[in-house]
């Protein structure tokens, strides 16, 4: 007998669940430089700043947490050696992953951020092919990603007026990128271990926890809290908590590029939404640079 496919494992509710994940994190990007300003958090401020991120995703890990005990999840980590790698997809998916994220934001405009880190899919689909037998090279996928990679060089072409490359802004997104990608692939384990709505559960609660600590140990303050202010916190909790669910348990049932692709939007969707909500100048590059990358995912993706 042949068994039924999960939810998350049919074509129409991959796409729909992981169009819901991009499209939730696009939003981060204007959220994220609306919330420092409310907060009055200046570039300068490290301390503030991850604690500002920290707060975001261990609550978002403990709303996680508290949904899988009253649903009466299973908590069992498999081994006890598995922590160890628990603590790796910590670091990777949530306190590296979002201490680059949140620096090179706040030295970057919001909608060369968004382009840049779509570094973070083609990578992911290179390495996933590399890593895992699911996933396998071919000529579609080279070519994909040789035009996607070609798109966000083309960021840094034009004046310095137009945007140019630099380590604190540009550098620590492709860092943050890089750990996307890694944390990607160390998602497949992490089912392995522990079920994956816990384990998300834990990487956004500890990760976050491990941002405050050394947010808290540089002097870190929310400077001025306003209701507004804490709107804006409450929409990027929400993004993590429904992004990080679908997308996790979307990468443990299917193979990891398949899944990773549909992050193309994000770039769309973040830099889109720069402009329009922190009047950011939209550079013709911008359009290019997206226009390669969305051609780039696109040719990865056709089947």
């Amino acid at each position: 007998m042949t068994q039924a496919k999960s939810i998350f494992q049919h074509p129409v509710w991959v796409s729909v669940f992981a169009l819901t994940a991009a499209l939730a994190w696009g939003w981060a990007y204007p959220l994220i430089k609306l919330g420092f300003a409310e907060f009055h958090i200046t570039p300068d401020m490290t301390g503030s700043k991850m604690l500002f991120a920290g707060i975001r995703f261990c609550l978002s890990g403990l709303i996680i947490l508290a949904v899988a005990a009253s649903t009466r999840r299973d908590f069992t980590v498999r081994k006890g050696n598995d922590w160890w790698y628990i603590l790796l997809f910590c670091l990777a998916n949530t306190t590296l992953h979002y201490a680059f994220f949140y620096f090179g934001l706040s030295h970057s405009e919001g909608s060369r951020a968004a382009i840049l880190n779509s570094l973070g899919v083609f990578s992911v689909v290179i390495l996933a092919c590399i890593f895992f037998k699911s996933d396998r090279m071919t000529l579609r996928k080279v070519v994909g990603c040789v035009i996607g990679f070609a798109g966000i060089l083309s960021l840094n072409l034009g004046g310095a007026d137009s945007g140019h490359f630099t380590w604190l802004g540009d550098g620590m997104i492709i860092l943050n990128a890089l750990c996307s990608a890694a944390a990607s692939l160390l998602t497949r384990g992490l089912g392995k271990r522990v079920n994956v709505f816990v384990g998300t559960g834990y990487s956004l609660a500890i990760g976050g926890g491990l941002l405050i600590l050394p947010g808290l140990a540089l002097g870190g303050t929310l400077p001025q809290v306003s209701a507004l202010g804490c709107l804006y916190l409450s929409l990027l909790i929400a993004i993590s908590t429904l992004g990080f669910t679908l997308y996790n348990k979307l990468l443990t049932c299917n193979p990891v590029g398949k899944v990773t692709i549909y992050n193309s939007l994000i770039p769309v969707v973040g830099a889109v939404t720069s402009c329009l909500c922190l009047n950011e100048t939209f550079y013709m590059k911008y359009a290019v640079a997206g226009a390669l990358a969305a051609a780039g995912i696109y040719i990865i993706n056709k089947s």
